[in-house]
């Protein structure tokens, strides 16, 4: 099928929203060369479209632009710049339909699931355009004589934005509306299996009237455009959500320039069923946090401990719900959709043959379906030995790995010993256990009885390696502002 073909199958009815070009300095750009790049359909592996492939030197022109805007754009009154993003979120929703259309066809996502991305993506504009009124000076009292104190917060100049495939357009939004609110001019990099997202965002946000120069974004090969952003001075911060691995690798990158870094790393989240829990409402919400994005997310549960008690309750429930999920292509609207790539794959089939070679059970899936080279079936693997790699790395697919627990203090020890700490889940009735265990935990956020928790008003992080920093929230604007003292004497 000729990819203009698929656009008008998948539904898209606004067609200018599908760009193939880099958009930088308020015009769309082709690459120098010619060169560009396919995206794929992860259901069929149909070819999307082509997209411009940058060099460095387009990369670095990025920079230059948003450096050039970035007087203006900064000076703009607050409220001026408030109305702008306003604009931008509401041809967001405007959009809703068109965009989640178009996040499905390359990122393979169940159309619902895309419809409550573009919802939440559009939720952080909305809200960094009240926020941007908000960064007020604040005054101290002096410490000298005749002296009055004000602290400022300005924005730090040109910012980074470095984007994952798993949620393309909510990264995005959650990124650059702080960053825009604070006062910054932006250079954003979506990740080359899903830049259509990011283009569309960068149409809607032309048609909302954000000047040239002050939201760019730049296709192409990562290491390629990314590299001159965290070699160049004029780039103030930097923002990423991916891998830890890509993580360090940019925190050595940014080093020689003393960037701040806003960093949302791996999560390996662990999810504690204690034996008073309502058994029923903790099966639900544990296959939401398992499943959603089929399991494509950094939240995703990866670690289930149930009670020794209620293990065996719990693990046939879980079971029978995992076997009532349906598999399809997103356009179809099922509750899982394909894998990204053939690499999401095989990590699938590494982690149950090393369980399963380890003494787990396999209660139901296990396999790649018939659907397509990229569909994998959901998946429990029950008495999981602790050696195993699914209990250590991040699976990042539709893979539950169940195992039992005896006592509270084992069940924290376990829960805490990995190196990443984004989020936790319990499950429990009883008040003092709650607060113990949310004390405990050694996690950014904690979801008790509950699996969703973020939102533009909640501080989005983890700790130790799950990253730096915190997005959304009034938190999300501090990485992109400077605290100026200002001392003065009248004299």
């Amino acid at each position: 099928m000729d990819h203009k073909d698929l656009i008008t199958a998948a539904g898209i009815t606004d067609k200018t929203l599908m760009r193939s070009f880099s958009y930088i300095n308020g015009k769309w750009c082709a690459a120098s060369d010619g060169a560009t790049f396919p995206v794929t359909d992860p259901a069929d592996g149909a070819v999307v479209g082509e997209v411009a492939s940058q060099s460095a030197v387009e990369a670095a022109g990025a920079v230059d632009a948003a450096q050039a805007a970035f007087a203006a754009w900064s000076q703009l009154l607050p409220q001026d710049r408030a109305a702008i993003l306003r604009r931008w979120g509401a041809l967001q929703v405007e959009h809703r339909e068109d965009l989640a259309r178009l996040m499905v066809i390359e990122q393979g996502k169940p159309l619902s699931e895309a419809r409550g991305e573009i919802d939440y993506g559009a939720g952080f504009v909305e809200f960094y355009a009240e926020e941007a009124k908000r960064p007020n000076i604040e005054g101290v009292t002096s410490h000298l004589p005749d002296a009055e104190v004000e602290l400022w917060r300005e924005p730090v100049g040109v910012a980074a934005l470095i984007t994952p495939w798993n949620f393309p357009s909510a990264m995005l939004t959650r990124k650059a509306a702080a960053a825009l609110a604070a006062g910054c001019t932006v250079v954003c990099h979506p990740c080359a299996e899903t830049p259509f997202s990011a283009l569309a965002l960068a149409e809607l946000a032309e048609r909302a009237g954000i000047p040239a120069g002050v939201f760019n974004v730049v296709t192409g090969d990562a290491p390629t455009v990314v590299k001159p952003w965290t070699e160049d001075t004029r780039v103030r911060a930097l923002s990423f959500t991916g891998s830890t691995e890509v993580g360090k690798l940019l925190y050595r990158q940014s080093s020689e320039t003393v960037k701040t870094l806003v960093m949302e790393l791996g999560g390996h989240a662990p999810v504690i069923v204690f034996d008073d829990a309502d058994l029923d409402r903790a099966v639900a919400e544990t296959i939401k946090a398992k499943f959603a994005t089929t399991g494509q997310d950094c939240l995703g549960a990866n670690r289930i401990y149930v009670d020794r008690a209620i293990y065996s309750d719990f693990c046939a429930k879980f079971t029978e719900a995992t076997k009532a999920l349906t598999l399809a292509p997103g356009m179809e609207d099922a509750d899982l959709g394909p894998l990204m790539n053939e690499k999401a794959v095989v990590k699938q089939e590494e982690h149950v043959a090393d369980a399963l070679a380890k003494g787990a059970r396999l209660t139901c899936g296990g396999k790649r379906d018939p659907l397509g080279p990229l569909f994998y079936q959901a998946t429990v693997l029950v008495d999981v030995p602790e050696d195993a790699l699914i209990l250590r790395e991040e699976t990042f697919g539709p893979v539950a790995a169940i195992l039992p627990f005896d006592n509270e203090e084992e069940v924290i020890a376990k829960a805490n010993d990995t190196e990443y700490g984004l989020v936790a889940y319990v499950h429990s009735q009883d008040p003092r256990r709650i607060y113990r265990a949310s004390r405990a935990l050694q996690f950014g956020m904690v979801a008790v009885n509950r699996t969703k928790v973020t939102g533009a008003p909640i501080p989005f992080g983890g700790t130790k390696q799950s990253g730096l920093g915190r997005e959304g929230a009034r938190q999300g604007m501090e990485a992109f502002t400077e605290i100026k003292y200002v001392c003065r004497d009248w004299g």
